[in-house]
């Protein structure tokens, strides 16, 4: 725990700098944050809020510039020296085990044991400590069942209950309902206000920027690794958000014209997925169209969105793409059809992080760039090199390893791989998840330009602005069913919410 300071703030960045080969990542950032108050952190991805949480972390040093906390200067050299001052994480990316249950996730490095030479681990003292977190977030994950078998959004709980079990007084959230439902956002909002009561210092960085202005005192910007503004409570909106972060006024994008009769670039017909044996689901999604898929959390999207690339083949149905019957029984097959699919988590489905931009990018397309077995490098790292410009990803090098960018240039390049040719149908899985508004709307611009040139997009999202913003209809879930199907003349946030809690009226 940090000693109690009245006199002082609870953190203090004094003209923090970080330099790294090629880049300066923060220049001179500085942060200040009371015990008892909420400091939303917003920028574009890429402009060092991660950079600054890391040196927070111990996992980086500063080059100039200073951390005081409670007044004092401090070195942070290592994650157990963050710990030990009170700092405690919340990761955008999950760091919990998956072959442990909730209570060893949360205990982990902490473990109770029992008295005796074995020193076993205590699993009633652990379910005992384990229980006052996951209550306070609402979760009741079974002990004994690893992590792998819950959803990411009870994945990102119990992250949040790990942190919340060392009662840290300085607590960092990087995007902490990303993952999460309404219901489970608000629970958690309402935990952010009971540790602001508590005297806990919070920063929240999200893209989110609705709930930054419901629950933040005050809104600190970084643009380009420099302070770009603040903003105090009353200060707070969406629009000042964005034109602090960007430099500049956002242009919306145009509502798109009503589409023209069109002939179907997917067909589903009567599939069954493997987690759902008794729902039976059946659409289409027309060429040059985006068909959004809404629905709570657990709702079966994602699972859909794998029988169809093939991940796990459906027990039965049909997939027509362009009219024509298609067995997709592995991914290869789905390939070799016309779906693509950017998976939910890119991290660790989309990507070979440690791969570099060049690799990833044509990892779907290599054919085009060997000879006899061999990879010609200059013809692949010239399209590489096309591809980033195209898309605008930002990387100092096609070189550079994918787990260096910024969430939205890694989704840049998630999608990117796929474009070579462009698919007849691609499966977008929460593509703008984890990214700010300057990248989805780069994300937003691609979509557009790939519906125009005839590929049928099926894009899953739990952002109902972003699904009724930018679909052309959009189809609702329910407990594995499709509830129903809204052409625009029956959007609307109440329309989609009755059928995706299951209520036809």
């Amino acid at each position: 725990m940090i000693p109690g300071g009245a006199d002082h703030p609870l953190l203090e960045v004094r003209g923090v700098t970080k330099r790294f080969p090629g880049v300066l990542a923060l220049d001179g950032v500085n942060l200040t944050v009371k015990a008892g108050e909420v400091v939303g952190l917003v920028g574009e991805n890429g402009a060092g809020k991660s950079t600054l949480m890391n040196l927070l972390g111990g996992v980086h040093q500063p080059d100039a510039g200073s951390i005081v906390i409670d007044g004092r200067p401090v070195e942070i050299r290592s994650a157990r020296a963050s710990i030990a001052l009170g700092i405690g994480f919340i990761h955008q990316e999950l760091t919990v085990l998956d072959n442990l249950d909730a209570p060893g996730n949360i205990l982990l490095g902490r473990e109770p044991v029992r008295g005796g030479p074995l020193r076993l681990l205590d699993r009633a003292a652990m379910l005992s400590a384990a229980r006052e977190p996951l209550a306070r977030l609402g979760i009741a994950a079974s002990p004994g069942v690893p992590l792998r078998d819950l959803s990411l959004a009870q994945r990102q709980m119990v992250e949040i209950a790990k942190v919340l079990s060392r009662h840290a007084r300085l607590i960092i959230m990087d995007e902490p309902t990303s993952r999460l439902t309404p219901a489970e956002t608000d629970r958690l909002l309402a935990v952010v206000r009971d540790l602001k009561a508590q005297g806990a210092g919070v920063i929240l960085i999200s893209h989110r920027l609705g709930e930054v202005g419901a629950c933040a005192d005050r809104v600190v910007v970084l643009r380009d690794g420099r302070n770009a503004g603040e903003l105090a409570r009353q200060e707070i909106s969406h629009d000042r958000m964005v034109r602090l972060m960007v430099g500049r006024e956002l242009a919306r994008a145009p509502a798109r014209a009503a589409l023209p009769e069109r002939a179907p670039a997917l067909e589903v017909r009567g599939l069954v997925v493997r987690a759902r044996p008794q729902c039976a689901v059946s659409f289409e999604v027309a060429a040059g169209e985006i068909l959004g898929l809404a629905g709570l959390v657990g709702a079966g999207r994602s699972e859909l969105a794998q029988a169809l690339f093939g991940i796990d083949p459906p027990l039965a149905g049909d997939i027509l793409v362009d009219g024509r019957p298609v067995a997709v029984r592995f991914p290869r097959d789905a390939i070799a059809a016309g779906i693509a699919l950017v998976p939910e988590d890119r991290h660790t489905a989309g990507l070979v992080v440690e791969m570099t931009v060049r690799e990833n990018l044509t990892l779907a397309c290599l054919g085009q760039f060997t000879r006899i077995g061999l990879i010609r490098a200059k013809p692949e790292k010239d399209f590489a090199r096309g591809r980033c410009a195209a898309l605008a990803i930002r990387t100092p090098s096609v070189e550079a390893p994918v787990q260096s960018l910024s969430g939205g240039n890694q989704q840049k390049v998630a999608v990117g791989k796929w474009l070579s040719p462009p698919p007849r149908v691609l499966i977008l899985d929460e593509p703008t998840r984890g990214v700010d508004v300057g990248a989805k709307a780069e994300i937003y611009s691609l979509m557009r330009d790939l519906v125009e040139g005839g590929v049928g997009i099926l894009m899953i999202s739990s952002d109902m602005e972003e699904v009724l913003g930018v679909s052309d209809r959009v189809a609702v879930m329910h407990e594995g069913r499709l509830a129903g199907v809204l052409g625009r003349d029956a959007f609307g946030e109440e329309a989609v919410m009755r059928l995706a809690v299951g209520s036809a009226g």
